[in-house]
């Protein structure tokens, strides 16, 4: 971890009280538990973004009916491989 900076902020009363439990009640503390709240808001934000473009990357160029097909045919000749007794 790099440098770090004390920053101050405000929250409603009942949102102090709520994370002060939860904080309590994981051993952690406040800079941890607001460290890692801000970690994991970014993470979920690039991984939203990342499936975002997955989409419209999919909705502009999805897959041919050859392709489908062509997958179709390599899944079964897998699931032949495979014993089923």
């Amino acid at each position: 971890m790099g440098k770090t900076v004390k920053i101050a902020i405000s929250l409603p009363a009942d949102l102090l009280e709520a994370l002060e439990k939860e904080r309590q009640a994981r051993s952690e503390s406040r800079s941890q538990f607001f460290r890692e709240a801000v970690e994991q808001l970014l993470r979920q934000k690039r991984l939203q973004e990342a499936v975002t473009q997955y989409v419209q990357g999919y909705r502009a160029e999805p897959e041919s009916d050859e392709e489908v097909a062509a997958v179709q045919q390599a899944s079964m000749g897998a699931l032949r491989l495979e014993d089923w007794s």
